[in-house]
């Protein structure tokens, strides 16, 4: 089995770790903005392509600016997130909410900054109104769904039983009232697959969203200005894995263009992307300490991480690389679980794992962790969130999040008076 590089050796990463307590989340900063202007670059055949960073896998604000800088936008399906956009000076169109379920609160703060609303449903057209306090906005999107039309991947699962988007009837009919009700621009978005690593799977989401827009035209008279192909974009976990060529799915995505929108006269059109699994993911570390080493049916490795840290693993049975810093990761020679401290049983990063020997005390480097990892945390067992690292061009770390303390995870409660036993 191949291994996976590090962009740090080992007396950095000891260091780091007698600076900053483990567990925490150590993030590339050269390999996100590599990756960013590895996108943008493929994509620079069609002038009005954006990349709206997918803020829920990373939702840092020192990340988001580092991303702005390469010349990144933003994808939020929140409030906070939302929130967070306005706190480091993103607004306008820069913004893309696309959301679910959707409360008149967050229509409203996202309206305030100028985003483009993207609509999960035409159910909302009518709440806009009230939302904005009368106007609707100049730009919107919807979300389209295709149900039994296309099958998504394992993570998304059967387009008709999720609770995303519009059926093809309802999209129509929604880009019809839109028009009618004022609004000037539109845009059209799906999500179908993520973590997708084949080229031909996520040029079928484009063919599908191409096809759609020519509808659109025919049916309502509606130009779609921009197409959203989602994210999705996905990651090489395993180190026997292949990355997806990024190069080529963009252009494969410009011939699929030229076929279909060019003779519908529906170019330029802008093409956008909501990566953020693909821009974090691979370069991000979650570093953690081995403090127990305990033996019954199996041999357990314990480390002060847990999945509070990750849930991806214990969540979705994810495959995260681990390293055993200092070992040689070729030549493994015992088989274990690398568990975590919760009261769960599903609290592991590796089941049955290949390892070289781990003892106490040794650093474990748990990779591919820099997106969906801090930000989907949770303090179960009263487990507290750890710091978040930035390991800046210049080879220096900054931390860009601190760990949470018992005071942060108390700071909600009241308690009641003390009562003394017995009085």
């Amino acid at each position: 089995m191949a291994d996976k590089t590090l962009p740090f050796d080992r007396e950095q990463i000891e260091q780091i770790a007698a600076d900053y307590p483990t567990p925490f989340h150590l993030y590339d900063e050269a390999g996100i903005r590599a990756r960013m202007r590895e996108l943008r670059a493929a994509f620079a055949w069609n002038e009005g392509f954006r990349q709206c960073f997918a803020v829920k896998a990373t939702p840092n604000p020192h990340i988001m600016q580092l991303l702005r800088e390469e010349g990144s936008d933003a994808d939020c399906s929140s409030l906070a997130e939302l929130v967070l956009c306005d706190r480091i000076g993103l607004r306008g169109e820069s913004v893309m909410f696309t959301s679910n379920n959707t409360s008149a609160q967050e229509l409203r703060k996202a309206y305030e900054l100028g985003a483009v609303i993207n609509l999960d449903s035409p159910i909302y057209l009518d709440k806009l109104p009230e939302a904005t306090g009368g106007p609707m906005p100049d730009s919107i999107s919807f979300r389209f769904n295709p149900g039994p039309e296309k099958q998504g991947n394992v993570i998304i699962g059967d387009p008709a039983q999720a609770k995303f988007g519009c059926t093809r009837p309802q999209i129509l009919e929604g880009y019809r009232k839109a028009a009618a009700m004022g609004v000037k621009r539109f845009g059209l978005h799906t999500m179908v697959v993520s973590n997708e690593r084949s080229v031909e799977s996520l040029l079928e989401t484009a063919r599908m969203l191409f096809e759609l827009s020519v509808l659109i035209k025919q049916e309502t008279g509606v130009r779609i200005e921009s197409i959203n192909l989602g994210g999705g974009i996905g990651v090489a976990y395993h180190p026997d894995d292949q990355e997806l060529d990024i190069a080529a799915f963009a252009d494969g995505v410009r011939e699929l263009y030229e076929q279909i929108l060019g003779p519908a006269d529906l170019t330029p059109t802008n093409i956008l992307m909501e990566n953020g699994r693909a821009i974090t993911g691979p370069f991000g570390y979650l570093v953690t300490r081995v403090i127990n080493v305990k033996e019954t049916y199996k041999k357990y490795i314990g480390c002060d991480a847990n999945m509070a840290n990750l849930m991806r693993p214990g969540m979705y049975g994810a495959y995260h690389h681990i390293s055993v810093l200092g070992a040689d990761s070729s030549a493994p020679t015992e088989t274990v679980d690398v568990v975590g401290a919760l009261c769960e049983n599903n609290d592991k990063f590796a089941i049955d794992r290949q390892l070289p020997e781990a003892k106490e005390g040794d650093l474990l480097i748990i990779h591919d962790a820099g997106a969906h990892g801090h930000s989907m945390g949770f303090q179960y067992n009263g487990r507290l969130r750890s710091a978040e690292l930035l390991l800046q061009t210049d080879g220096t770390v900054r931390q860009i999040r601190r760990a949470e303390t018992l005071d942060d995870y108390f700071a909600t409660v009241e308690f009641p008076a003390a009562v003394e036993v017995g009085a």
